[in-house]
């Protein structure tokens, strides 16, 4: 059995729960929240990030491990790509979402938007700041991703490693409502459109729904 550790809404865990959904793995989702995180934690995960996960007495954390081990549990549907160049690239994006996207743009959005006058309680958020983030910061990042998409360096209909990276973030944005200007970023929402009608996403952000709900964020459809 596979147990997922961590927050759904998270866009960590989001990735893991869907990398399982696709592979037609059976899992339960744990919600760890890391500000109060269970008893031991940090022996199943060292950073004291999540996700991490428990499979038949295997323990593992970090969402890029997770998903390369969850490609050797279950190869098909292949989230990697064989090609070595192509799958350089993946590994490339995959990490730029991580790395880029969510430390630079998405994290402190949500930490100045929900995590700290929500979670934390320590008072509205910083506006200039929200504001740097997002008119000086985010237009790099997503400017780069766009040209990744038009060059045809991220997936078009399978939902690869890349393509579930970067659109685990864009969802995230979304339930900000800070969403994406699809006239500045066309085929980047594009893919995020596409990544939304996968079923696997479909049923991750279904149960997330409570947690949306209950932090007062967007709802995010295919639609959007």
């Amino acid at each position: 059995m596979l147990t997922i550790y961590g927050v759904p809404l998270s866009v960590h865990t989001r990735k893991v729960i869907v990398a399982a959904i696709l592979k037609g793995l059976d899992y339960a989702n744990e919600p760890v929240i890391p500000f109060d995180p269970p008893a031991g934690w940090r022996s199943l995960s060292p950073t004291g990030l999540i996700p991490a996960i428990r499979h038949d007495g295997f323990e593992l954390a970090d969402s890029a491990a997770i998903c390369a081990y969850l490609e050797r549990v279950a190869p098909t549907p292949a989230l990697y790509p064989a090609e070595p160049q192509a799958l350089g690239r993946a590994l490339f994006l995959e990490q730029y979402g991580s790395a880029v996207l969510f430390r630079q743009v998405v994290h402190p959005l949500f930490h100045q938007l929900v995590i700290r006058p929500k979670i934390l309680q320590q008072g509205e958020p910083d506006a200039v700041e929200v504001r740097r983030l997002t008119d000086e910061v985010a237009p790099g990042v997503l400017g780069y991703l766009e040209g990744e998409v038009a060059a045809d360096r991220v997936g078009r209909t399978a939902l690869g490693i890349a393509e579930l990276s970067i659109a685990s973030n864009l969802i995230n944005l979304g339930y900000l409502g800070i969403g994406l200007d699809t006239a500045r970023y066309p085929r980047l929402g594009a893919m995020l459109a596409r990544a939304l009608r996968q079923p696997a996403v479909e049923q991750a952000m279904r149960a997330e729904l409570p947690f949306v709900e209950r932090l007062g964020l967007e709802p995010l459809t295919a639609a959007a």
